[in-house]
């Protein structure tokens, strides 16, 4: 999950100029950039620490990791699994 994510916020800030969450629908994507409501982390997690892609979690969160790294390579790997 999250090297599918990083890969998202990586194309959305190469094609729109900002890392736009990549895990949520959009009408007119332009148009959330400049908004800047979705843009990573946005909104919803820097006011109440709420995470959809679970790409910021809090250390009592049962789906935490106890490693905080990811390699460019696995980011590679694990985006383009089964595409």
């Amino acid at each position: 999950m999250t090297a599918v994510v990083i890969k998202g916020l990586a194309e959305h800030k190469d094609e729109l100029g900002a890392p736009l969450c990549p895990c949520r629908h959009y009408d007119d994507k332009e148009k959330e950039v400049a908004d800047g409501f979705w843009n990573c982390p946005c909104v919803p997690m820097r006011e109440r620490k709420e995470c959809h892609c679970m790409l910021f979690l809090k250390d009592d969160n049962d789906f935490a990791g106890d490693d905080d790294s990811i390699s460019l390579d696995e980011v590679k790997d694990l985006a383009n699994m089964g595409m």
